[in-house]
């Protein structure tokens, strides 16, 4: 292990907004912080709102600084990742901003029946041929139905067309309500888009010129995400951007994005679906 890494571990230690259970207490167990996120961490009762695979917590920290009124909490394995997003959240002293090191395989151990009010998915990988490790898994999202609240909402925002396709019959032939879906939400306007990062100066960056325009900006402005969680919601799906994101847009790679509920009763089921028309050229 290289000296920074043992340093980002050891300074990890000192922020009380990191939360880093071993895995002996979440193995086969309740976390004591099950159901009492909002008293114990929080101080409230406002909604949480969870991100996993968070990475260097860009996204949560930037949601968090826009919804002062929500809780966030990213949720990633990779400590040395971690450290970024919850060192600045430690020096900026951030009171709605939590992180969680652990593997998402344990969040059923870590959250309480009705105690989560939406999940962001970000640039997830894909999990090409191994689908009970894909987080949309049916597996997975039996795991989050035991958390989320009734109504609560799932968010996958990704560059793979592969991870969306399967997820949106996954949502479709489920009878999962949904409430917004896009295959390029950025589209021409792509290359105006804003790279701003709280890590540089804290500030929310502004609309793109002419992204108000866009096809898709339209389209999700008027779906039934925006009737739920407002056009600020709108807005910042477009404007929070994680570190891959960036990359990615620089590329020309299309970002896709859709929302959906997981209330079903009963087991969810695998979709019928076409996996061979989504991979990736690499994999054909």
């Amino acid at each position: 292990m290289g000296k920074d890494k043992i340093r980002k571990f050891k300074e990890n230690e000192t922020f009380s907004c990191l939360i880093q259970p071993r895995t002996d207490e979440v193995f086969g167990k309740d976390h004591p912080l099950k159901g009492h996120w909002g008293d114990k961490v929080f101080g409230n009762d406002r909604p949480i709102v969870v991100e996993l695979g968070c990475g260097k917590g860009e996204y949560t920290i930037d949601l968090a600084l826009r919804n002062p009124g929500c809780n966030y909490i990213g949720v990633d394995i990779k400590g040395a990742r971690l450290w970024k997003g919850a060192k600045y959240a430690h020096e900026h002293q951030l009171p709605n901003v939590a992180f969680l090191r652990t593997r998402i395989e344990f969040i059923g151990s870590l959250f309480g029946p009705g105690e989560i009010s939406e999940i962001w998915i970000t640039f997830a990988d894909p999990q090409i041929g191994r689908e009970k490790k894909r987080l949309t898994s049916p597996l997975f999202l039996s795991r989050y139905r035991c958390f989320l609240k009734r109504e609560g909402i799932v968010h996958l925002k990704t560059d793979s067309r592969y991870l969306h396709e399967y997820t949106h019959e996954i949502a479709r032939q489920n009878g999962l309500e949904i409430l917004a879906c896009s295959t390029d939400i950025y589209g021409k306007a792509a290359a105006k888009v804003l790279a701003g990062s709280f890590f540089e100066n804290g500030a929310v960056p502004a609309m793109a010129d002419g992204l108000e325009d866009s096809g898709a900006y339209r389209h999700l402005l008027s779906s039934p995400l925006a009737s739920v969680c407002g056009k600020d919601a709108v807005d910042a799906l477009f404007q929070v951007q994680t570190f891959y994101e960036s990359q990615y847009l620089a590329q020309g790679i299309p970002i896709t994005y859709l929302a959906f509920r997981i209330d079903h009763d009963g087991e969810y089921i695998c979709p019928d679906w076409e996996p061979d028309r989504w991979l990736p050229a690499g994999n054909q």
